[in-house]
């Protein structure tokens, strides 16, 4: 990195955005407009990039969910950052879900996040690679409860997909969680239709 492109770090780095941070669940992110307008003010000539797909769509995929891939250059320096494509409740959203409205939304925090890279509210994302805590929406206290209850009853029912899906849509700090709670015959059932749907899609 040249003594140029530390500068703008620093610079960036110092800007205080607190007063345009919107929270989501346990996230936090930077307004996209407020963090384009002030690196344009700063850096005229940065650009950013939306990276495609093989098949020229806006997003990727790897059969089950999406994400967005974007970066920003400023002063011949290019950041790239990757973003899962999340449901309201900031879990990956399925592929059968994704529209263009969430694509675009997460487009939009992705060229956020990679501006970040360059030091414009990167302390506002400084933490989030902390190890996964089983952590459960405060707004639904019961929610740990009713994913054992729909899992065991799909097991029940030998459901594979939906119990693939119910347990796939969990962390994989919730699934050790919540993997107690489940009979030798419910894990058996969980294990092995997870191995099977994943034969199917690559089979």
């Amino acid at each position: 990195m040249t003594k140029s492109n530390k500068s703008n770090f620093k610079k960036l780095y110092e800007i205080d955005c607190s007063k345009h941070v919107e929270a989501k669940g346990k996230f936090n992110f930077l307004s996209w407009a407020h963090a384009w307008r002030w690196l344009k003010e700063r850096h005229p000539d940065a650009t950013y990039t939306i990276y495609k797909n093989a098949d020229g769509w806006n997003y990727h995929h790897d059969g089950r969910t999406g994400w967005v891939e974007c970066g920003v250059t400023i002063d011949g320096l290019e950041h790239i950052e990757n973003l899962p494509i999340l449901n309201f409740q900031n879990r990956a959203q399925k592929l059968e879900s994704i529209d263009s409205m969430v694509v675009n939304t997460s487009i939009k925090r992705c060229i956020t996040k990679a501006i970040g890279l360059h030091g414009l509210g990167l302390y506002i994302y400084e933490g989030e690679d902390l190890p996964d805590i089983p952590t459960w929406d405060e707004d639904q206290p019961n929610m740990r409860g009713n994913y054992i209850a729909q899992i065991m009853e799909a097991c029940d029912n030998q459901d594979e997909i939906q119990t693939v899906e119910l347990y796939r849509d969990l962390t994989k700090s919730q699934q050790k969680d919540v993997w107690k709670d489940f009979n030798p015959q419910q894990k058996t059932f969980i294990k092995s239709s997870c191995r099977e749907v994943a034969e199917r899609k690559y089979n």
